[in-house]
């Protein structure tokens, strides 16, 4: 007989989950599901939203903890290094978790939640979503954050070989500690229109956040010059921000109005019905580790035309993809090879082929192997520990040693207070899942 598969007990944590809507987001809940679904048992701790605060539970029985704490800047939380010890001590106890994974190098909870975790004993493991440079203030101090909470952490997650490549760099990790596990498509949500859209026009869709990081002001460049060269090109823009003034100016000043279309933020359990209204998908992005909605767009049958920047060139095979440098010229160049070779596309064999390239229930797969992995790391005294963060720098290295100290302190004082004992575990329930069936996402955020 093969060895029992081993059962984890989760608890994902990330400032960013529903009803907020980004990648993210998305990541965290199918990633949660699929573990479900293998029989693992996952909870979700993320601050509250609005009056959302307290326990609730989605799909498939996932149960959420949104804690008592507002958002302070970004949908994140206020830093307080030691206010969230005793709630996440508690969720820990009282759910019997024996990993917690923590999501974006944005997320305060989630440094807070993997430092407490560590003091505590349990293993954590961590997922980068985003790249980040090394010369602005901005990013300086993040890499420090970041060396500081992966310093001890037992595995790494990385969304692309350059999302790797970058954390590495910025945090000092080892390697091998670090694996690359791609996001995926929920390809039964996102499949093409049994028809493609007809007449002669060929319709360009932008579904994206317009900030400056997405590459809002190189469409207020293209979008102009390719409606010049083409009369017979028409443009759907999605997503709402503060770069949205800017490409209404550009309408504006260039007559486009009928055909340029401003849609505004367009809710997740739509997005798919506006890819199928067009023939090619534009990202402008200048900065991206890996772009969900190229595979959203992909699986919809739509030719994709993209900056090659980060880990976007990772994500499609080249017959499914034309890149372009972050350059007007250069991304016009590549939207007119785009629409030469749109009439070879088969929309309907893009979709299959995505279905076999990307999948949710593989994702969690190969997640499992990092738990496994993490699990099976050696316990280290604080000592042990101790040294590992003295590595972080002369000055910053003691600095993280003595925060750890005082947290180590602060826990076994929580002890003292309320032993673990007293904490009431809470009984597990478990539905029945069936791997094929497909995922249900019918939450609906605004794709901003």
């Amino acid at each position: 007989m093969g060895e029992q598969k081993r059962r984890h007990s989760i608890l994902m944590v990330s400032d960013f989950f529903y009803p907020n809507f980004g990648g993210v987001e998305n990541h965290i809940y199918y990633l949660s599901q699929c573990l479900l679904k293998l029989g693992h048992k996952v909870v979700v701790m993320t601050h509250a939203y609005g009056n959302r605060s307290g326990v609730r539970y989605m799909t498939g029985g996932l149960k959420v903890y949104y804690v008592p704490w507002k958002p302070f800047l970004m949908q994140n939380t206020l830093p307080t290094f030691y206010g969230t010890l005793p709630i996440i001590r508690t969720i820990l106890v009282r759910e019997k978790i024996s990993l917690v994974h923590g999501h974006q190098a944005f997320s305060t909870l989630c440094h807070e939640a993997l430092m407490h975790a560590r003091t505590m004993g349990y293993k954590v493991v961590f997922t980068d979503h985003s790249l980040y440079g090394f010369s602005d203030a901005g990013s300086i101090h993040m890499n420090k954050v970041l060396q500081f909470t992966l310093a001890d952490v037992n595995q790494a997650i990385c969304v692309s070989h350059t999302s790797k490549e970058n954390t590495v760099l910025r945090s000092g990790l080892p390697p091998e500690k670090v694996f690359v596990i791609p996001n995926a498509v929920d390809t039964a949500m996102f499949k093409p229109a049994p028809q493609r859209p007809s007449g002669n026009e060929i319709v360009i869709v932008v579904i994206s956040r317009l900030v400056y990081r997405k590459g809002a002001d190189l469409l207020v460049e293209v979008i102009p010059e390719v409606c010049r060269l083409y009369p017979h090109v028409r443009f759907i823009v999605g997503g709402d921000g503060p770069k949205r003034v800017r490409l209404e100016e550009m309408r504006e000043k260039h007559s486009l109005q009928d055909r340029v279309e401003m849609l505004g933020a367009v809710p997740h359990a739509q997005v798919r019905s506006v890819l199928v209204m067009g023939h090619i998908f534009l990202n402008s992005s200048l900065t991206e580790a890996f772009c969900i909605a190229i595979l959203e767009a992909a699986s919809c049958g739509l030719l994709t035309v993209s900056t090659r920047v980060g880990g976007v060139p990772e994500v499609l095979p080249d017959d499914m993809i034309v890149l372009a440098e972050p350059d007007p010229s250069d991304m016009v160049q590549a939207i007119r090879k785009a629409i030469s070779i749109l009439p070879m596309i088969d929309p309907q064999a893009m979709h299959n082929r995505m279905k076999e390239l990307y999948n949710w229930h593989d994702v969690a797969k190969r997640t499992e192997i990092v738990y496994d992995r993490a699990l099976n790391c050696t316990n280290q005294s604080l000592l042990q520990r101790l040294s590992r963060y003295l590595s972080c720098g002369p000055w910053a290295g003691k600095l993280f040693c003595l925060v750890m100290i005082i947290d180590f302190l602060l826990w076994r004082l929580l002890q003292l207070w309320k032993p673990t004992e007293e904490i009431e575990e809470v009984p597990d329930f478990t539905l029945s899942h069936d791997e094929d069936e497909p995922i249900s996402n019918d939450l609906v955020g605004p794709r901003a």
